[in-house]
């Protein structure tokens, strides 16, 4: 059977992604690590849109963690066309400050598991002619991040490898997209306590899955939902960098 695999998917926008592919009939697979509430969204997902949902339990931070998926979907003959790389938490503080256990588990899974998933699932896609690969970085994958310095370098290195990935598999059938939101209202919000306003909007973590969903099958590169996050993103073309930290140190918490 052919599935959507996406990773983080019990909250948030990841729990937002697996509702839109499984509406659209895609059946699923749900990565993250806590079972019970993976079995939870998983039965509701089946009851409401008649597809199968599967579920890992596994810690994307742990170095084997994407050999370990990638072996049980094998095991279990299962062809995953399209891969949702959404898995990540937020790391907010000055770096001296900020504890190393966190900031190397961010690392290990935003520029370790979720590369080595696509390194691993991207073949079969090839192959086959047809699928896509959805990651998830940030407005924050455009600038630099004070007091969110490690956060916003694994964003922008999810930013970078997405775009990268996308011009080698033009043409292949198989689309690479970035979703790069802004603000969003999911647990993140409880840590993210930057200055809001109308240029700094929280928005809703389904209106952003649906435009991530979308832009994935419309094979766009980039997507960065709302109007907004849009102006800031190419606003900042056009500021330089030592001006661009500045900015981010002032909207963020110190």
């Amino acid at each position: 059977m052919n599935y959507t695999l996406i990773t983080g998917a019990l909250r948030g926008i990841g729990y937002e992604l697996a509702m839109h592919f499984a509406n659209r009939g895609h059946n699923v697979i749900l990565v993250a690590r806590h079972e019970d509430t993976l079995f939870q969204v998983a039965n509701e997902l089946k009851k409401k849109y008649k597809i199968d949902a599967q579920v890992m339990s596994v810690d994307l931070s742990q170095p084997d963690a994407a050999d370990e998926i990638f072996r049980w979907t094998q095991k279990k003959s299962f062809a995953i066309d399209y891969l949702v790389n959404n898995a990540g938490f937020y790391i907010q503080g000055p770096f001296s400050e900020t504890l190393w256990e966190s900031e190397q588990k961010l690392i290990l899974l935003q520029c370790l598991s979720h590369i080595r998933l696509t390194k691993l699932f991207l073949p079969g896609m090839l192959e086959r002619g047809k699928g896509g690969i959805l990651n998830i970085g940030s407005t924050g994958s455009f600038v630099p991040g004070p007091y969110n310095a490690v956060y916003c370098a694994v964003k922008s290195f999810v930013l970078s490898f997405s775009e990268a990935i996308a011009q080698e598999v033009s043409g292949s059938g198989v689309h690479v997209t970035a979703l790069c939101p802004g603000g969003t209202n999911t647990t993140f919000q409880d840590l993210n306590k930057r200055r809001r306003s109308f240029f700094f909007p929280v928005m809703d973590p389904a209106r952003i899955a649906e435009n991530g969903y979308h832009a994935l099958m419309n094979g766009k590169r980039l997507m960065v939902p709302g109007m907004a996050n849009k102006m800031q993103v190419f606003m900042v073309r056009f500021i330089p960098r030592k001006i661009s930290a500045r900015i981010s140190a002032y909207l963020s918490v110190k």
